[in-house]
């Protein structure tokens, strides 16, 4: 099917009407300044969240995964391609087959951690597993779930285990946006491998490791090479790297992290890049890019709501949040 932006006319009108209704900056500062934890959660009503001022902890997240659930189901049923509702699904299959593949090692069930908003049910996903059914997997992924088994037996490391699942994740985000033929999916999915490379960098040399395990970590796919990054050994040099690209603002924090600076503001200097770049389809009437975008504003929203609620309930303080806040589409 080749990708006509007048095919997404009705839905992106649809999701016009609904922007306006996404928690914002603005209302996530008064669930931050609300007086109690009933009050906070109250301001969701605004943005169409049902009364969750009386839940728990793991009621909210009952409530939030349903959310994003029917987000997904909702435009799944009125796009014309649904691989575009399937690039924003395939990181919760991912996500469960670590958690699969985790709780088959040490002998536990691991259903309980499971996510229902990918593109394979997780009864169906574990099924397929214990079954050894890996060819009614999308390839990629049954390809990866292998080799990870196998890394996993072999070292006992879920981290090496991982790393194997991220390359596949990150190879299946540029093979569904290379086949949708949406520019905007293409570059969003290069600005997520720069942002994972750039933390990955900042990260491994803060631990003292060497270039050789940077190296083996990385993912193809980004704007700047694995080769020039692993090449480059200090702040600076990893700065120079991303001058002129969204990231740049968060390379010079990932520079200053290098030498003891924060690592929360690195990591939000990352993610608020991505979100800069999402808001460039608001200046979009029609097409793929609304659509794009709203989904992964529902994603941002879900986690601001999550971070916000729980940690009042937890007794954090406002000022803690706000901290570890990133900007919001809205």
């Amino acid at each position: 099917m080749s990708y006509k932006k007048e095919d997404y006319l009705c839905v992106s009108a649809m999701i016009r009407g609904r922007e306006p209704r996404l928690l914002d900056n603005g209302k996530a500062e008064r669930m931050l300044d609300a007086p109690t934890f009933e009050d906070a959660a109250k301001v969701l009503t605004d943005c169409g969240y049902p009364d969750l001022s009386q839940m728990r902890a793991s009621e909210i997240d009952a409530a939030l995964a349903e959310r994003r659930n029917g987000v997904f189901a909702e435009l799944e049923r009125m796009v014309p391609d649904r691989r575009l509702i399937d690039f924003f699904r395939m990181k919760y299959d991912y996500h469960n087959v670590k958690a699969i593949l985790k709780g088959e090692a040490i002998r536990q069930d691991a259903t309980h951690l499971l996510s229902g908003a990918g593109r394979v049910a997780p009864a169906e996903l574990q099924e397929f597993y214990r079954e050894a059914r890996f060819g009614e997997l999308p390839p990629v992924m049954a390809q990866a779930m292998t080799e990870a088994e196998t890394v996993l037996a072999r070292t006992a490391n879920p981290q090496l285990s991982d790393f194997v699942l991220d390359k596949a994740y990150f190879t299946e985000l540029r093979q569904t946006a290379k086949e949708l033929k949406i520019p905007f999916l293409a570059d969003y999915a290069a600005l997520l491998a720069d942002g994972v490379n750039l933390r990955t960098a900042v990260r491994t040399r803060r631990m003292g490791k060497d270039s050789v395990f940077l190296g083996d970590v990385l993912l193809e796919g980004g704007t700047v090479e694995p080769r020039r990054i692993t090449a480059a050994e200090d702040g600076d040099a990893l700065r120079a790297l991303y001058a002129g690209k969204p990231l740049e603002k968060a390379a010079a924090l990932g520079a200053e992290a290098l030498e003891g600076g924060s690592l929360t503001a690195f990591e939000r200097a990352c993610d608020n890049a991505v979100n800069a770049y999402l808001k460039k389809a608001k200046y979009v009437s029609f097409g793929a890019e609304p659509v794009a975008a709203y989904l992964a504003a529902v994603e941002e929203e879900i986690t601001a709501v999550r971070m916000i609620l729980t940690g009042r309930l937890a007794g954090i303080s406002p000022d803690a949040i706000r901290e570890r806040m990133r900007d919001l589409y809205a």
